[in-house]
């Protein structure tokens, strides 16, 4: 039971790391339509949730301040990140930084299992984990960092995550035992 739970979860992983990848070749095909995009998308995302939001208190017999106040911020958010794609720039490198850094650290435990298990694996784990890490931190600290070279940062990330979770899959046998 314990076994098929890592396994499902190491495929959502790994699907998460294909749309890395993707996303990642979009960066460095076309950059700035790809920036562009991503700002339309939430923008629109955002205002529709809060507009599904208001609809929704406005119909409701019990009329919640809450709900009102959370779909009057999700439409400000969406016309805000509408028009403001350079800010989203630099919110989108952190949350790609900070989400990169957070899966190289989460490696880090996977590197204790795989120890202890006594797996050969644990130290490509740990390059990998290193790597990802300091992808991580080049994302984050380099506030000029070009969309094209985010771009490959973010495909080398989801590779190596991909190649770390069907390594991990094939040996959680190991584990399991």
């Amino acid at each position: 039971m314990f076994e098929r739970i890592l396994k499902r979860s190491s495929w959502t992983d790994i699907v998460i790391s294909i749309i890395f990848v993707l996303f990642g070749i979009l960066l460095i095909a076309k950059p700035e339509d790809t920036l562009g995009a991503i700002s339309i998308i939430l923008g629109i995302l955002f205002m529709a949730m809060g507009v599904l939001k208001l609809v929704e208190y406005y119909t409701s017999d019990t009329k919640e301040d809450l709900l009102l106040t959370t779909a009057l911020i999700e439409v400000i958010f969406g016309v805000i990140v509408l028009f403001a794609s350079d800010a989203i720039l630099s919110l989108f490198r952190i949350i790609i930084g900070i989400w990169i850094v957070g899966a190289g650290i989460m490696d880090l435990q996977t590197i204790l299992i795989w120890k202890e298990v006594k797996s050969p694996y644990w130290t490509a784990t740990l390059l990998f984990s290193i790597l990802m890490i300091l992808a991580g931190i080049i994302i984050l600290v380099s506030k000029d960092i070009i969309l094209t070279t985010m771009g490959v940062i973010v495909v080398c990330f989801g590779i190596l995550d991909i190649i770390d979770r069907i390594i991990f899959m094939k040996k959680i046998n190991d584990y399991s035992k």
